[in-house]
């Protein structure tokens, strides 16, 4: 089955569920423009979350979908609300989905895990997901500790299992998409191209810094705790220095404290904040509407086709 038949959507372009960025707002703009539009729980708490989901459903008639990192807090709320509130479709991910996969699935949700490794997609099969996002290194925000990119890892994972996967990691282009395709992907679904877009809830502050990033402006950071790749400021050198002499994960804990993710990405704090990025904010130079965004993917992409099939 495709993509677009499994999420009754036009294009199989889908928008990542990315934390303090990804609000009613973009996720209905995303899926009335006929991709996947994914509200990210990520940085909400249940109440928030319901009142996202619930202005998401006045906002679109379109399929939509919830992102669920699964170690979060206050996961038997988060999961109750999804649920009550009939999301379609729930994005899993940092977690086992073996745990609440089956309860997803016997309320009648798609449920799609987000791995980066083969390993891990083939347990997601196994543990009943209809599809799974086959995530590379080069990704914003948390990673796999393999550090395995998309171009290495999208084809393991096809190989590996027989449900559907979405590559994910560095694509924010209709040239990228195809070649995502052609490593036997049947969807792309896309974060930092979606992150500088105009209905994204994330600061203006981050927006413009991330359409003026080049290449090398981001590092993967924090392996000892959760890896994270985050566009470099005056906390990304911190973490480097206490990296390069031996940090344990407690002092790395302790220099990332709390709501440095907000600081960065909600706040607009440049120098001090968390600013969870791809690598591929290098190709990203404005912010328009997500609308925009789709159309202009879906049309390079088809454009590409057409060049590439007149090789």
């Amino acid at each position: 089955m495709s993509i677009i038949q499994l999420f009754n959507i036009q294009y199989p372009i889908i928008q990542a569920g990315m934390v303090w960025a990804s609000g009613w707002k973009l996720a209905s703009a995303v899926s009335n423009a006929g991709g996947l539009g994914i509200i990210g729980a990520g940085s909400m708490s249940p109440d928030v979350l319901r009142e996202h989901i619930q202005k998401c459903k006045a906002a679109t008639k379109k399929p939509f979908a919830v992102n669920l990192p699964l170690l979060y807090q206050d996961i038997e709320e988060q999961v109750r609300i999804i649920v009550e509130e009939k999301v379609p479709i729930v994005f899993t991910s940092a977690g086992n989905p073996k745990t609440w996969t089956p309860v997803f699935k016997n309320a009648g949700l798609k449920v799609v895990h987000v791995v980066s490794s083969s390993k891990f997609a083939v347990k997601a099969q196994q543990a009943g997901c209809d599809a799974v996002v086959a995530e590379g290194f080069e990704a914003g925000g948390h990673n796999g500790r393999e550090e395995t990119t998309t171009m290495i890892l999208v084809p393991l994972v096809v190989s590996a299992v027989s449900i559907p996967v979405i590559a994910a990691g560095g694509i924010a282009t209709g040239r990228q998409m195809l070649a995502a395709f052609a490593l036997g992907a049947k969807a792309v679904q896309m974060g930092s191209r979606f992150v500088a877009s105009k209905e994204a809830s994330s600061h203006l502050n981050f927006k413009n810094r991330l359409i003026e990033a080049s290449e090398g402006d981001t590092q993967l950071s924090m392996k000892k705790l959760t890896p994270v790749r985050l566009l470099k400021n005056h906390f990304s050198q911190q973490v480097a220095e206490a990296e390069a002499r031996g940090a344990a994960a407690a002092e790395l804990s302790a220099l990332l404290g709390k709501g440095r993710a907000r600081k960065g990405m909600f706040d607009g704090d440049l120098l001090e904040g968390e600013l969870e990025i791809g690598q591929v904010c290098a190709l990203i130079n404005d912010i328009p509407p997500a609308a925009a965004i789709v159309q202009q993917v879906w049309n390079e992409f088809i454009t590409a086709k057409k060049e590439i099939t007149g090789l």
